[in-house]
């Protein structure tokens, strides 16, 4: 038994605080460790050394700087996780490895009437078909992160009201799963999931303050503040969707007029333009005619971008993020909406905080959510599992 305080209770304690950085990073060189973990460039190499030896971590030779380094990544036989995303329409699951390589992906549709029963039942039928095609050990599966479009109370796990998925309010999401898979399951709403993936795998990899702004059936944001998601204290931070732009505006579903919402989502946006494009139009559909030349869907995402930049306005003056995101379909229109949202910010931020912000499309696209809920389970597994028996007995001359 390691006494607290002891040489090899440090030496067990750096030995995590370097598998953790490794884990959330998914590669570092031994310098980034270093720079990241505090511990001296000594210390580093010792260590992983030591875990290499062990088989928890693998070396690659790469460079930095236009200098000779080397990468270090958990083995690819560590464990893995699985990402499960639900959304309006899609289900979609992936399995990746502590390396963060995504080893299997596949989505289906959901009928967006289907019981949350249906919904998870499907989620456990995707989850181990696609175990099985990748021939990965069950007992390797470390945990799962889960992705739901609406509120997750913080304390119970409960899901709130959404009316992206009507009938799932007051079911608990990760419970619900855990029970059909038998592992720890961790859960956040669509949105945070999006910043997360982004932040590790897309546009907002090496920022530290990040909103992640998702349009799609509704407006949402995720908020990254110093590299971590803030959910506030009942979960609900990011509800950039129900910010006040006209009191005499349309009755939004939460119950107020003129939430940005009701000028942004496609529920809200689509009857705009059917009248003259059809009543089978898609925001997808919105997007292409407009790079395709159309002037009314041009205009209509013109006007959507002015809107949503008056939102980030508002969170550029209270939070001061240094960038910015654009997730969802909406995306895929590039300038013809950034440029809008860049305009509005300008117009209605401190100046300073403009400034300081760029807006970026997201780089992951409908695979931004299932991606962070991967990364969600990454960053919740601890690493004692790891080191478990892969390690001999700690050498004080390694601390």
């Amino acid at each position: 038994m390691e006494t607290p305080g002891s040489q090899s209770s440090l030496h067990r304690a750096n030995l995590e605080r370097v598998v953790r950085a490794v884990r959330l990073a998914g590669s570092l060189t031994q310098a980034e460790i270093a720079r990241t973990t505090g511990l001296s460039a000594a210390t580093v190499s010792n260590i992983v050394r030591e875990l290499k030896d062990g088989g928890t971590v693998e070396v690659t030779p790469t460079s930095a700087g236009g200098r000779r380094a080397r990468s270090v990544s958990l083995s690819g036989d560590a464990g893995i996780v699985i990402g499960v995303d639900f959304g309006h329409t899609h289900l979609r699951v992936a399995i990746g490895n502590l390396a963060h390589q995504v080893l299997a992906e596949e989505a289906e549709p959901l009928d967006v009437d289907a019981s949350a029963d249906q919904g998870f039942d499907r989620a456990e039928q995707l989850v181990n078909r696609l175990i099985a095609a990748t021939g990965v050990d069950r007992s390797k599966v470390a945990g799962v992160g889960l992705g739901v479009p609406g509120p997750i109370d913080v304390e119970s796990g409960t899901l709130g009201s959404t009316a992206i998925l009507p009938g799932w309010g007051g079911t608990k999401p990760a419970e619900e799963l855990r029970e059909r898979l038998g592992v720890p399951v961790h859960v956040d709403n669509d949105a945070n999931l999006g910043a997360l993936g982004e932040l590790v795998w897309g546009s907002g990899k090496g920022v530290r303050d990040l909103a992640y702004i998702k349009v799609a059936s509704g407006v949402g944001a995720g908020l990254v503040i110093d590299g971590k998601i803030y959910r506030g204290p009942g979960g609900t931070a990011g509800e950039i969707g129900h910010i006040t732009l006209d009191e005499s505006g349309p009755v939004c579903r939460c119950g107020n007029r003129g939430c940005l919402e009701t000028f942004a989502a496609a529920r809200y946006v689509l009857p705009l333009l059917q009248p003259s494009h059809g009543a089978d139009l898609t925001m997808e559909g919105v997007v292409r005619l407009a790079r395709d030349g159309d002037p009314g869907c041009r205009r209509v995402i013109a006007d959507v971008g002015r809107h949503i930049g008056s939102g980030v306005a508002n969170l550029c003056n209270l939070l001061n993020p240094s960038r910015v995101v654009l997730g969802g379909d909406l995306a895929e229109a590039g300038e013809l909406v950034l440029g809008p949202i860049r305009e509005s910010v300008g117009r209605y931020a401190i100046p300073s905080a403009a400034r300081q912000l760029s807006v970026l499309p997201g780089a992951l696209g409908g695979r931004a959510e299932v991606l962070g809920a991967l990364a969600l389970a990454l960053s919740e597994m601890g690493d004692s599992t790891l080191l478990e028996g892969a390690l001999p007995v700690a050498s004080p001359a390694f601390t």
